[in-house]
């Protein structure tokens, strides 16, 4: 494993959605789950479909009851394209 975090970035959608985040709850969600892919960007798992791109990954915390979707860049830059409240 490698000791650096991966650097995080958001799409335009997810950024957008972000905006809407308010409660101390939903912002302490994003952010354990955020920490987590961060250390290990290969931790949630490869969603089936297309692999002509960069591989799309669900990370789920079930004691936040979130779920997060990536990719990671050759850079190991993760950058997020949702964030679901399960």
């Amino acid at each position: 494993m490698n000791p650096r975090r991966a650097r995080i970035a958001f799409s335009d959608s997810a950024a957008k959605h972000l905006e809407n985040i308010t409660t101390e709850r939903e912002i302490h969600a994003l952010d354990r789950a955020l920490v987590v892919i961060s250390v290990d960007p290969g931790i949630g798992e490869p969603i089936p479909g297309d692999t002509t791109g960069p591989r799309l990954r669900q990370y789920a915390d079930e004691l936040e009851a979130v779920r997060v979707l990536y990719f990671v860049t050759a850079l190991r830059t993760v950058v997020v394209v949702a964030y679901i409240e399960v």
